[in-house]
């Protein structure tokens, strides 16, 4: 199996945008072949959950290839929900891994604000089991609002960690030119103050609205290459060292322990095997905060934490720029936002940014080795990456 390199990134801002799907996606993708310095590959992986329900627009690869006159390269559309991006990357992986190609183009996008919030939430709800949750009016924040309670009974965890989380993550993306929120916020003002009910209200109690990331438009996009190919472009080596992918239960109900994220654990211990590494290597992550609960959560599955003390590092400042594990200091999906199918490769383009020294202030100092946690569905399907900057 080849090494797999990452010779290119792109993005584009999250937030509204009055563009459609397919420019969304091209414009990304854009930015990266500019980045690589090439302009042919061998195939094309885009992630998209909604494009045909909620943009009325399929064979999204296709398009995108022909936008920007990549005929007569491969297409493929990858839709894994919100883990569609890293899956897009694996699949990119593998082509490149195997020899079948020598460069491929992944990119995720995603239009969510074309429909209203509470279609929104609807669409992302059909992600749950149809039978045994969707049907009956189970959404995602829904499974969130009790995974949480479930974590704070058992672990102690309470509302101001949330909070914690939250507030650490919206500010962090204000050192993110590309991130949605740019909004500062506080404890005292969305959690201490007389005002924060009206400010920060309930959605599913236990979590509140700066609990949850925005519903945002976005894309992103990575040129994936040999290690041939990198070293004639001479680009910074970003190597993609480790990938795993894993599964749970679709119902969330029929899990032993429904606050054990299994796919999470899994994916994350095959990621660090397949790198030769451990999560005491890693100097920078990025984990799927669709939710505040979930960063604790995650931050304790793939071994960056005792079970049941990810709470009690955020609290230590660990997981902050400047802390012992970063997590998401470009805000991660609560502050940059969450396109869900672009979030993937949003993810694994922070990451690469960070190896490559170009975070500016949000910029982990001596960053060698990065880690992203794609999260999809309620934990039923996850991929996780490892990626190495080689000198």
């Amino acid at each position: 199996m080849r090494d797999v390199y990452v010779a290119g990134i792109g993005i584009t801002t999250f937030t509204r945008l009055e563009y459609a799907l397919s420019e969304i996606a091209s414009y990304a993708s854009m930015m990266a072949l500019k980045d690589a310095g090439v302009t042919e590959v061998d195939d094309v992986y885009v992630a998209n959950m909604g494009g045909a329900r909620v943009n009325h627009q399929t064979a999204l690869a296709s398009a995108v290839v022909d936008s920007l006159s990549l005929t007569p390269a491969g297409a493929a559309a990858i839709e894994n929900g919100p883990a569609s991006g890293g899956s897009a990357i694996k699949a990119g992986f593998q082509a490149v891994a195997s020899g079948m190609d020598d460069v491929v183009l992944v990119a995720g996008a995603e239009r969510m604000r074309e429909v209203n919030n509470l279609e929104a939430t609807d669409f992302v709800a059909t992600l749950t089991h149809p039978i045994a949750e969707y049907i009956y009016g189970v959404t995602l924040p829904a499974h969130a609002a009790m995974f949480a309670r479930l974590y704070m009974d058992k672990y102690g965890v309470t509302e101001r960690h949330l909070a914690m989380v939250g507030v650490k993550n919206q500010n962090a993306a204000l050192n993110n030119e590309w991130a949605h929120l740019q909004q500062e916020i506080t404890l005292e003002g969305i959690l201490d103050s007389p005002e924060a009910m009206t400010n920060n209200p309930y959605v599913a109690e236990p979590l509140r609205f700066f609990d949850a990331c925005p519903v945002s438009d976005g894309g992103a996009a990575l040129i994936l290459v040999s290690k041939e190919k990198a070293q004639e472009l001479g680009r910074p080596l970003i190597r993609i060292s480790g990938v795993g992918q894993a599964t749970d239960t679709h119902a969330v109900f029929e899990r032993e322990d429904p606050t054990d994220l299994l796919a999470v654990r899994k994916a994350a211990a095959d990621a660090f095997s397949m790198a030769g590494l451990s999560p005491e290597d890693v100097d920078v992550a990025e984990l799927h905060d669709a939710f505040t609960i979930l960063e604790i959560a995650e931050s304790e599955e793939v071994g960056f934490f005792p079970k049941g003390e990810g709470h009690i590092a955020l609290e230590k400042g660990e997981t902050a720029l400047g802390g012992r594990i970063p997590i998401n200091v470009g805000g991660g999906l609560k502050g940059r936002g969450h396109p869900v199918g672009a979030t993937g490769v949003a993810q694994a383009w922070e990451i690469v940014t960070q190896l490559r020294g170009d975070g500016g202030t949000r910029q982990v100092d001596g960053a060698k080795v990065g880690f992203t946690c794609n999260f999809g569905g309620f934990g039923n399907n996850v991929v996780c990456l490892t990626f190495v900057r080689e000198d």
